[in-house]
């Protein structure tokens, strides 16, 4: 029993973690969608004019629209990128010597891709939660939860439907585990030289991470969620983007920055929950290890 928790112990810490940031920052989440949609879509990007309509619209209650579908990703995907980081950068590790950035980077991207595979489904019924009231009336497919948004995808598209978009969001997991853990580990070790402990060197190399996980994941996951959303042209029964690269391409003709677009509303969301994340998984990671001392005690 006690090699199994051992083995679980990466991916527990990594889902509660995960859903200890999502349910705080979740408001922020669906008004970055909304951003992004009304880039593509000629709306208005400004987030304080969004989130003023989606009150409107649908009350406050319709900030955590899609919450279910975002614990359910977490649990998933965060569980699985934090955890299988952890076991890369164990298996990396030589004892003795510090983890050079080259093998964090390899240990980051390879984590972040697994995983988005693996939480895609519940990736792309959340997105498609938060899309579907910006939709026309008749064209809404009123979902009643992350259930309900996963068979419909199943009924309508198959199986297959599950992993649309799963290219791009791999993409942008390894982007943002890039950018997130890679650089958390390496403002750790800059920090610890310079003398910084504890609490302080927790949140500074999160705030760091925060930083450059925004900042490398934004343009992949403006992308992702274009291609989530997309649906056929009621007319010709074509898909807007024949896949990932072409509607980058289609967004870059506006210039490239668009891919940033809304980069203040998306920081605001990726960097405090980088670090609610990582803050959290150094809590309860400390937290479960001095239970487990307390027990063999």
């Amino acid at each position: 029993m006690t090699e199994v928790w051992k083995a679980c112990k990466p991916f527990v810490t990594g889902s509660m973690s995960g859903c200890i940031a999502t349910t705080c920052i979740q408001p922020v989440d669906m008004i970055k969608v909304r951003v992004q949609l009304g880039a593509a879509e000629g709306g208005s990007t400004n987030p304080f004019t969004v989130a003023s309509n989606l009150i409107k619209q649908d009350g406050v209650i319709g900030l955590y629209k899609g919450l279910d579908a975002g614990l359910t990703r977490q649990v998933f995907y965060t569980g699985a990128r934090l955890g299988l980081y952890d076991k890369f950068t164990a298996a990396a590790a030589v004892p003795g010597e510090k983890m050079p950035f080259w093998k964090t980077t390899v240990c980051a991207l390879s984590a972040g891709g697994i995983a988005a595979v693996i939480g895609n489904p519940a990736d792309l019924s959340l997105i498609r939660m938060q899309a579907d009231s910006m939709a026309p009336v008749a064209e809404r497919r009123n979902y009643t939860g992350v259930g309900h948004a996963l068979t419909t995808i199943v009924k309508e598209e198959g199986m297959g439907g599950l992993f649309k978009g799963s290219a791009p969001t791999a993409t942008r997991a390894m982007a943002l585990n890039f950018g997130m853990l890679g650089f958390n580990s390496l403002a750790k070790d800059q920090l610890s030289d310079m003398g910084v402990k504890g609490s302080a060197l927790t949140f500074g190399a999160s705030a760091i991470a925060g930083f450059f996980a925004s900042f490398f994941s934004l343009p992949f996951d403006f992308v992702k969620t274009q291609v989530q959303k997309a649906k056929p042209d009621p007319v010709t029964g074509e898909m807007p983007f024949k896949g990932p690269i072409d509607c980058a391409m289609q967004q870059v003709k506006g210039g490239i920055t668009r891919l940033w677009s809304g980069f203040p509303t998306y920081y605001v969301r990726i960097a405090p929950h980088a670090m609610i994340t990582l803050i959290a998984q150094d809590a309860v990671k400390n937290k479960i290890g001095r239970a487990s001392c307390r027990e063999r005690v």
